[in-house]
């Protein structure tokens, strides 16, 4: 009696999984000959070819200072607010409004608790306590009109990163290489890095970098800037390249024999991905060792390696951006300043101010700021009014107003985008919705944010949704 589809596929997944090491041999003969079994030497291409606009930009670093930063304290000055420090705050600005812990409890302006001064020629008003940054003002753009959707962290960092609250869609690095494809075989092209420091670090999911819909080989690939960059990566002990070569044949018929039956493209992104780790034995190691870097470049970053500090990510980002790796995505987790805000925005900024600024001076002198897109910013920002749980003052979560900048290739450097209110409460002019953000990468990419779609259960998706326009003032 023939076997039912379900049996033929329980069947399947049974058979791959007891055939792991056979898989793996298959890339380590994609790894030895890349034309074996027809495989193509060159990376994955994508859907958009050619492309829509010409390209400014070929990959995107977005730094992401998770838990939410005061812009009132880095990039949006207002003299207004310190002169209605400990007044209430007007009704007419928070009447109806969403507020997080703050609900239902007296509103209290709350002065900028850090100076601002002017940086470079241009004169951009940048937080003192973010001197290295202040020290690229001519290279930034800094964006002080940015609003969001969402009022709590998690929802908040899903909109930044898939456009939607609604869990489950595609994040923005896997929407770019579905759009443009890989320019690397021996490294993912969707990179994440994370580090820790400041208050309370909450955890970021791993959705965040999900391909949702997109096929799973579109999905951002962890790594960790210290000790292994990849769990898991090297051969267990005992077998060895050859051991698993043994095999290649056999299992690479078998495996044509079971897809002829059914064609399961998860089956076949478990596939290539294996043959993709195999390339990484050999490109990661060297990767991580940042013994070829000289002292002066570590010395600018303020790290002494891959320590696995924000300042070793920045610099491990350079180069995972020179091997063709197409969206990098760092998070510093350590942001959310409910209380001693001051005390935590030193620390905070001392972890991340000179990696950040290193970054777009490392990758200006290579001459690969022209071609990189360089984006810092968090979820959403802070709140005018006052919140004091235990230590100092600290400001509350807040969707209507917050800062981010931008850097590299057609983007207007020295330029400020976009006010506030007089109290920095909600964005007034020239208002750049998360949306537009996106928009607007991908139009430096080449990519028109309306054309980018996949169809799934029935209609059209995009990574602006049915939203989203490109900020044209800020480009060069």
């Amino acid at each position: 009696m023939a076997p039912t589809s379900v049996e033929t596929r329980i069947a399947r997944r049974s058979f791959l999984g007891q055939t792991s090491c056979g898989l793996g041999g298959l890339g380590l003969a994609s790894l030895m000959q890349p034309n074996a079994f027809g495989a193509s030497a060159s990376p994955a291409q994508g859907v958009i070819n050619p492309l829509h606009f010409p390209q400014r930009v070929k990959r995107v670093i977005f730094l992401c200072m998770a838990g939410g930063p005061s812009h009132l304290e880095s990039f949006d000055h207002k003299p207004k607010l310190a002169q209605m420090d400990g007044n209430p705050m007007p009704e007419s600005f928070t009447k109806g409004q969403p507020i997080a812990q703050l609900q239902g409890k007296r509103l209290v302006c709350l002065r900028p608790l850090i100076n601002f001064k002017r940086w470079g020629k241009s004169g951009q008003q940048i937080s003192e306590v973010l001197p290295h940054i202040g020290s690229i003002a001519d290279d930034i753009c800094i964006i002080r009109s940015m609003h969001t959707d969402q009022i709590n962290h998690a929802p908040a960092h899903t909109v930044m990163n898939t456009g939607t609250s609604i869990s489950g869609r595609p994040s923005m690095g896997s929407w770019i290489l579905y759009g443009l494809g890989a320019e690397t075989e021996n490294l993912p092209g969707f990179v994440v890095l994370a580090s820790i420091g400041g208050r309370n670090p909450q955890p970021i999911a791993t959705r965040q970098w999900s391909a949702g819909f997109l096929p799973g080989r579109l999905q951002g690939v962890p790594f960790h800037s210290a000790g292994d960059a990849v769990y898991y990566l090297n051969n267990p002990r005992g077998v060895d390249r050859t051991r698993q070569q043994d095999v290649v044949n056999a299992v690479q018929a078998l495996n044509t024999l079971r897809n002829e039956t059914i064609d399961d493209p998860e089956v076949e992104t478990r596939i290539s991905q294996l043959e993709l780790a195999f390339k990484m034995q050999m490109s990661v190691p060297n990767l991580m060792d940042f013994s070829d870097e000289p002292q002066h470049v570590l010395d600018m970053y303020g790290t002494k390696g891959a320590d696995g500090s924000f300042a070793a990510n920045c610099l491990l980002a350079r180069r995972l951006a020179e091997r063709g790796v197409r969206f990098i995505h760092l998070y510093h987790r350590g942001w959310d300043h409910h209380n001693d805000l001051v005390h935590f925005m030193n620390v905070c900024s001392g972890l991340c101010d000179q990696g950040s600024a290193a970054m777009i001076k490392d990758l200006k002198q290579r001459d690969m700021l022209k071609d990189t897109l360089v984006i810092w910013g968090g979820e959403f920002g802070r709140t005018p009014m006052a919140q004091t749980n235990k230590g100092g003052a600290g400001r509350d979560h807040h969707i209507r107003a917050f800062s981010m900048w931008m850097a590299g290739g057609g983007i207007r450097g020295g330029y400020t985008h976009g006010t506030t209110d007089e109290l920095g409460y909600a964005a007034v002019d020239d208002v750049v919705h998360v949306n537009d953000l996106h928009a607007t990468m991908l139009h430096q990419l080449g990519i028109d944010h309306s054309q980018l779609t996949f169809r799934y259960q029935g209609r059209d998706f995009r990574l602006t949704d049915v939203h989203g326009q490109v900020v044209k003032p800020i480009l060069g």
